[in-house]
């Protein structure tokens, strides 16, 4: 197993204590194409309650989109992302002071969400996508995550391929924190994400899982989102999503005690049990005491 560097995660006006235990956030994808859930939640109501529901279960995040970035997705305009994104955020918060992320890779949407009562800011294009990312997340001191990809989600399935996986990710990642500080983004908001299952095979998957502690070097705190990835269908034959919930699990306890500071999960109970275990092992302190 492998411990984990304590982080305070500024987030605007809080700040989240990042490695005594494992933060979870609960995915609420408000689209009608997701790979998993796509069209559960597109009811603004039910988009509501569900996230109220994670909440309840133990999510310490909840990590909205209003785009679909499975493989081969066709992208939406900004203002239908706003649309779907920025009422719901005001209603969850209007009822709840849990933690609010936007998933986006738009300026504008992200500052609408910010100004909605969002936290966080989940750019899964690190800030390559939109140029005016970085003045949004320096103005609104939103927290960031930042993730690897390789292309588009449009095309980022079609053979992706790398010399060494794990030092390209890193080097990417390194290099997107330095433009992100550079333009006025505090070091200290950012959270990396590897990038599991957005440009790369199960075995650079695997590979990332593996070598999960090198990504640490960076020195900042790591996100991981095995979530029901087709990887796991892969290796347990489960090709629905909703059937991959024991994969998940198993992912997500091996990136916990690999390093793993959040976890983007679909399944909150089951999830926050393993971690609550995993958790309790790391820390090497009976719960009895």
């Amino acid at each position: 197993m492998t411990p984990r560097k304590i982080y305070n995660w500024p987030c605007r006006d809080r700040t989240v204590v990042l490695g005594n235990r494992t933060v979870v956030m609960g995915i609420l994808n408000v689209t009608p194409d997701s790979f998993s859930d796509g069209g559960d939640f597109s009811d603004p109501a039910a988009a509501v309650d569900r996230a109220l529901e994670m909440a309840a279960q133990g999510a310490d995040i909840i990590d909205i989109g209003g785009e679909s970035t499975r493989p081969g997705a066709t992208p939406v305009s900004t203002t239908e992302e706003i649309e779907r994104t920025v009422p719901i955020i005001s209603n969850i918060r209007e009822h709840s002071d849990v933690l609010i992320s936007i998933d986006t890779m738009k300026a504008e949407t992200a500052l609408r969400a910010v100004e909605a009562g969002a936290d966080i800011i989940n750019d899964i294009s690190a800030f390559e996508t939109d140029g005016a990312m970085t003045d949004v997340a320096a103005q609104t001191q939103a927290g960031v995550v930042l993730m690897h990809m390789k292309g588009s989600p449009k095309t980022m399935q079609k053979d992706p391929a790398y010399d060494n996986v794990v030092q390209e990710v890193y080097s990417y990642l390194e290099d997107q924190l330095e433009f992100a500080a550079q333009r006025g983004v505090r070091r200290g908001s950012m959270v990396i994400d590897p990038g599991i299952g957005f440009g790369k095979t199960v075995e650079h998957n695997l590979e990332l899982l593996r070598r999960l502690p090198e990504l640490a070097q960076c020195g900042s705190p790591i996100l991981v989102g095995p979530s029901r990835k087709s990887f796991i269908g892969h290796l347990t034959n489960r090709k629905s999503p909703a059937e991959r919930q024991s994969g998940s699990l198993g992912a997500a306890a091996w990136a916990v005690a690999h390093g793993a500071h959040i976890l983007r999960v679909h399944d909150v109970i089951d999830t926050c049990d393993v971690c609550r275990l995993v958790d309790t092992l790391l820390s090497g302190e009976s719960p009895c005491n």
